[in-house]
């Protein structure tokens, strides 16, 4: 695989944000500009000729808005990946749903509206996204290397990205996976009947989990809690989109609801979620510092469950960049419960279900198209438990 920066196609009609947005792009040794666009109709133009590896989009734009653009992306097939990088976003979350339901990975909030000189602040999470997502772009594209540009003198840099790594900006020590999968060692605990499903998942999670929650029956006979990496103000949309396709009841969880059977709770953006079992299961939402760099958190929620509901619980990781959840879901494998995670394949970024996998803490990988039918077939082996 090259070792060519990554292509990085910027669409927005700010001759401003194009310039400040292609200058953090520059900035980092392992993306480049391939080139700017001031619309969506300049943008799809270009790509043929660019060969961009990750466009990022703003949504308000003259002749050719980023909505437009995404579902004229969809029509012709086009699969590069979209980071959603706007100020409508914040005003309006259905807009924002609408590009994620529509192909985009994820999405970034600017600053300060859409003309932000402030754009600086979102720099590290913007390249982060970039270049996850241009990695699997080029691992799904591996014949695209020969058009790619020269490689540059990167071994200082790599070496200093190591080092960092270490830390994950909330105090922790990262753990570093091993390079090969540790093998999956069950306990003696036998699985019990599954009362919660909890789901952890990142970037190129909504698509994701539109496509698990519509497949999964309305009688499932077990509450599932959801952990989508996702600021404050959209998670609400997102749950009520969801809820939109599913034969289960999606909702936004607030604090003290109960665990209800066919029911599903989506952490609100900016709140961890924590279970409480006992006579009656309810959830209790926290501002706890943030975990993994995120809140709400996918291991968070995954060391309660395994604490409240041992082996009467199933754990799913799914697509995200990163490693949240990674660890405790091997607490919930530990306490006798069930794991599934996302296989590398199906998954926008493998970086969370990638991580899990190589701890050892994923008993079953299968891909997007499967985990409904996994989850609801464990549920109902494991009903008479």
């Amino acid at each position: 695989m090259s070792d060519a920066p990554y292509a990085v196609l910027v669409v927005d009609d700010s001759a401003l944000m194009r310039n400040l947005i292609g200058k953090i792009i520059d900035s980092d040794p392992d993306t480049a500009v391939a080139g700017k666009a001031m619309n969506g109709r300049f943008a799809l133009a270009k790509i043929e000729s660019l060969r961009p590896e990750v466009i990022v989009l703003d949504l308000e734009m003259p002749e050719m808005n980023g909505i437009e653009f995404l579902t004229e992306r969809k029509q012709r097939g086009i699969d590069i990946p979209v980071v959603v990088l706007s100020s409508i976003a914040r005003r309006g979350a259905q807009v924002t749903m609408d590009a994620l339901a529509l192909g985009a990975s994820d999405f970034i909030l600017k600053p300060s509206g859409s003309v932000s000189s402030d754009i600086h602040t979102v720099a590290e999470q913007l390249l982060a996204l970039v270049k996850s997502l241009g990695a699997e772009y080029r691992r799904r594209h591996p014949g695209d290397d020969a058009v790619r540009p020269p490689t540059r003198d990167r071994t200082d840099d790599r070496a200093a990205a190591r080092t960092s790594a270490t830390g994950s900006g909330d105090g922790r020590v990262r753990l570093q996976p091993p390079d090969s999968p540790v093998p999956v060692r069950r306990p003696p605990i036998k699985a019990g009947p599954i009362d919660l499903v909890a789901i952890g998942v990142s970037t190129g999670g909504p698509n994701a989990l539109r496509k698990v929650f519509a497949q999964l029956p309305g009688d499932l006979g077990c509450g599932v809690v959801v952990v989508q990496h996702m600021p404050a103000g959209f998670t609400t949309e997102f749950a009520r989109s969801l809820d939109r396709i599913s034969p289960l009841t999606v909702v936004e969880a607030k604090n003290d609801d109960p665990i209800e059977p066919n029911g599903v709770l989506i952490a609100p953006g900016d709140h961890h979620i924590v279970m409480r079992g006992g006579s009656r299961p309810h959830v209790l939402l926290s501002s706890d510092p943030h975990r993994n760099g995120h809140r709400p958190s996918a291991d968070v929620l995954f060391d309660s469950v395994a604490r409240e509901f041992g082996n009467r619980a199933l754990g799913v990781i799914m697509t995200g960049m990163g490693r949240d959840g990674a660890m405790e879901l091997g607490s919930i494998l530990q306490r006798g419960g069930l794991t599934i995670g996302q296989d590398e394949a199906t998954s926008v970024v493998y970086g969370m279900p990638r991580v899990a996998h190589l701890l050892g803490h994923v008993e079953l990988q299968v891909p997007l198209s499967e985990i409904a039918d996994t989850i609801t077939r464990l549920v109902q082996e494991n009903r008479g438990a």
